[in-house]
């Protein structure tokens, strides 16, 4: 999730609508502009016990952050506490419980977002040893309850955590124990953006099949592949979802921002503190009616950190955002990327891509997003099929669209390497979480303490 950095200079009042608008609008480049940013976020654990580390405690998550700057990291602080570090590879911040997420930097190429993951998980690994501390890479706790792990010192978390429970009843299972992988992509035009968010969400719930990978609650199977997809079904209908509107004629900035205002709000942030607005509207903040904040209007910031707040499948700010992936190990943090920037950064694949999904009903997609969680590749998609019948084709023509790209590195070497995890997958038929699966029932005994050697990263 976000973590606020105080703007250098004062963020313009919204005089308008208009402004809501054209805030995204900004965010459109030549495609030779466009970049890459990935997050991956992942698990901290204790070496001897597996517990969640605290903040405060020796050798926790405020000592693991301290040590950061060794390599060249800045700290951030929040209320007097170090809450996430900046440096040349973007930033590190801490989700909810303390799982620790590089949000990088937007690069030109996967090369060098393969070289940006590598650099960050050798220097955490480093660290992580001399504190006895390692790092996991799955979709959700394998073993811990709610009540086992630690609350992170961040303002925004407080006011979440405590409206959480007043809309769904797993929202605190999405803040304290899940992680994920996800991919931010340029846009050219509206158009542009249409077309990606269309073809992205379309086939997000295909990204969360592939990189299922959260099958355990609580130290057993859950009956899910992905129970880290299953949580969004009820965390908050009011900012989650597969938001029909953007497969509607006329879908476009003005229609997102539209959304983006019937979202409830969570806060407002003053002078340094997090001020709880939760369920309160932004549309009575535009005109000074904000309970919290009487006779105050918004700022671009606030907008900012409000859009922050949706959490679709797809989500747009002056970037798209692809949402639907668990977290996973090393391999398969590059193979995200891979994926989606052949899908959507040549246009001969986006097309092709879209040309695959557009005659899907809104009930087809809104079932398949359902279905995936539990099934996986076996979720059936239109015309009696299943997810696995097209999940091939889509990854080749992700491998088309880099071909196209043609982002050679140093040894001449082309970004469609990054797509071997996933061919692999599709190869052999099984998502990652049934590969788990299979061994906590055949060489694991039943043990699930096992995946922390299997994914530790």
């Amino acid at each position: 999730m976000t973590t606020h950095l105080d703007s250098v200079k004062t963020s313009p009042l919204i005089e308008s609508h208009d402004q809501l608008v054209t805030s995204f609008a900004r965010g459109e480049k030549p495609p030779e502009r466009w970049r890459i940013g990935t997050e991956h976020e992942k698990f901290v654990y204790a070496d001897g016990d597996h517990h969640a580390p605290s903040y405060a405690e020796k050798g926790g998550i405020r000592d693991l952050l301290d040590a950061l700057t060794e390599f060249g990291w800045v700290p951030v602080e929040e209320g007097g506490n170090v809450i996430a570090m900046n440096g040349p590879d973007g930033s590190i911040s801490l989700e909810p419980a303390g799982q620790f997420e590089l949000s990088g930097a937007p690069l030109e190429n996967l090369h060098e977002t393969c070289a940006e993951t590598g650099r960050h998980l050798e220097q955490v690994k480093a660290i992580g040893d001399r504190f006895g501390i390692g790092f996991l890479g799955l979709g959700m706790w394998p073993d811990k309850t709610r009540a086992e792990l630690p609350i992170m010192p961040k303002g925004r978390y407080a006011i979440m955590l405590r409206h959480m429970p007043r809309v769904g009843t797993m929202g605190l299972d999405m803040m304290l124990r899940t992680c994920t992988i996800q991919v931010n992509l340029d846009y050219q035009s509206e158009a542009d953006m249409v077309q990606k968010f269309r073809v992205g969400l379309a086939l997000q719930p295909l990204a969360t099949a592939l990189f299922a990978n959260s099958p355990f609650t609580e130290g057993k199977p859950n009956g899910m592949l992905s129970y880290r997809s299953h949580i969004w079904s009820d965390t908050d209908p009011a900012r989650t979802g597969m938001l029909p509107f953007v497969f509607e004629d006329g879908f476009g900035y003005e229609r997102y921002a539209d959304y983006a205002l019937d979202v409830p709000m969570y806060f407002v942030y003053r002078a340094g503190k997090y001020i709880d607005a939760a369920g309160l509207s932004f549309r009575d903040f535009l005109k000074g009616d904000l309970s919290v904040l009487p006779g105050e209007k918004p700022t671009l910031d606030d907008w900012n950190d409000h859009l922050s707040t949706a959490f679709p499948e797809v989500r747009l700010k002056t970037f798209l955002e692809m949402r639907g992936a668990d977290g996973g190990p090393w391999g398969r943090i590059c193979a995200l990327p891979a994926l989606w920037v052949g899908l959507l950064y040549d246009q001969g694949a986006l097309d092709a891509a879209w040309d695959m999904v557009k005659g899907w009903t809104m009930e087809e997609r809104e079932a398949l997003r359902s279905s995936v969680p539990k099934l996986g590749l076996d979720a059936p998609i239109a015309g009696g099929r299943r997810l696995r019948d097209i999940a091939g084709e889509v990854v080749d023509i992700a491998s088309a669209g880099l071909s196209s790209r043609n982002r050679q590195d140093a040894s001449g070497s082309n970004e469609t390497g990054f797509l071997d995890p996933l061919r692999e997958i599709v190869r052999s038929g099984k998502v990652p979480a049934q590969l788990l699966l299979d061994k906590y029932h055949g060489e694991w005994g039943g043990d699930v303490s096992k995946v922390y050697d299997e994914l530790r990263f």
